[in-house]
């Protein structure tokens, strides 16, 4: 009897300090917790709330209603933004996914050689955007590296306008991203190919499969998870553009503003002593919702794929 009761002594002290001790775990969540409030959570209230008001950088709003989701409709700005945020997404995303695969693919495997490339494909990753947007402006410029190469091997006969006609100088942004964003790609691929089972290339080896169905049959099949997340982290990285654009355009957005994406619209309309922090509200709101809807498809379409599988 006393041995129970001892216990059911023990028991309950150790019940109290357990009850005593709930927010321990709690401290070790402050730290990042602050910081969700501090820079996700306060800055996107306070972007949904600016968005329903007239407010300046100079003064403060009053609440307007739905006026400036219906002055971002009729704004001609607003719908080349979108068109040229869209075309990024739908072409950029597609090499994104396919090759830093192909890069992984070859750059798979020991040796110094392999070490060499997987080092150089990845530098690009490292160095600041701003950087990168100026080595390619002077590059493809009038009087640019690549313009004098093709005159001087006779393939051109006049400059190319890379940095100024709308459609190439969208091109030559879309290009630079792939370029820059490869290297990031391609080593979490590199990641996702180290967990494929070896006995199934020994298979395929077997089996008389060559480079390219090996490829298609064993790698991307392997890998097709990672390809889906890699989809999804390149579209909204795509939909976002901003420092491509604005470096190689100069901050203009190109001739006539007909480059401009959505991050660079929000830029314009928000920050300066002219700024429209109301109207940039509702761009970033727009803007979030149509990354939403992006992101949904796609778990919906992963969802999809999982269960055929």
């Amino acid at each position: 009897m006393t041995r129970t009761r001892e216990a059911a002594r023990t028991g309950f002290r150790s019940g109290l300090r357990t009850h005593q001790r709930w927010y321990v775990p709690w401290l070790f969540l402050a730290a990042g917790l602050a910081v969700v409030v501090t820079f996700i959570l306060f800055p996107f209230f306070n972007t949904l709330t600016l968005a329903f008001t007239d407010a300046t950088l100079l003064r403060d709003g009053r609440f307007i209603g739905l006026d400036n989701f219906r002055r971002m409709f009729d704004d001609p700005r607003f719908g080349t933004a979108l068109l040229n945020s869209s075309l990024y997404v739908v072409f950029v995303v597609p090499f994104m996914v396919l090759l830093p695969l192909i890069l992984a693919t070859l750059v798979a495997g020991k040796g110094r050689l392999l070490g060499f490339f997987r080092t150089a494909y990845y530098l690009p990753v490292v160095m600041s955007v701003v950087i990168i947007g100026l080595i390619w402006t002077n590059l493809l410029d009038s009087r640019g590296l690549v313009n004098s190469l093709l005159g001087w091997l006779g393939v051109i006969e006049r400059p190319i306008p890379f940095l100024t006609d709308r459609w190439l100088l969208l091109i030559s942004a879309m290009f630079v991203t792939v370029w820059s964003g490869l290297g990031y790609y391609m080593v979490i691929y590199l990641a996702a190919l180290a967990n494929i089972d070896q006995s199934l290339y020994d298979a395929a080896a077997v089996d008389g499969a060559g480079v390219v169905r090996t490829f298609f049959h064993v790698t991307m099949p392997g890998v097709r998870t990672t390809m889906m997340l890699i989809g999804m982290f390149s579209s909204i990285a795509a939909f976002r553009v901003f420092g491509e654009v604005y470096v190689l355009t100069g901050g203009t957005g190109g001739v006539g503003g007909r480059n401009i994406t959505m991050t660079m619209l929000i830029q314009n309309e928000g920050t300066g002593l002219q700024a429209e922090t109301g109207y940039a509200g509702a761009i970033s709101m727009a803007m979030f919702v149509i990354m939403g809807v992006l992101l949904l498809g796609q778990l919906w379409f992963q969802r999809r794929d999982r269960e055929d599988a």
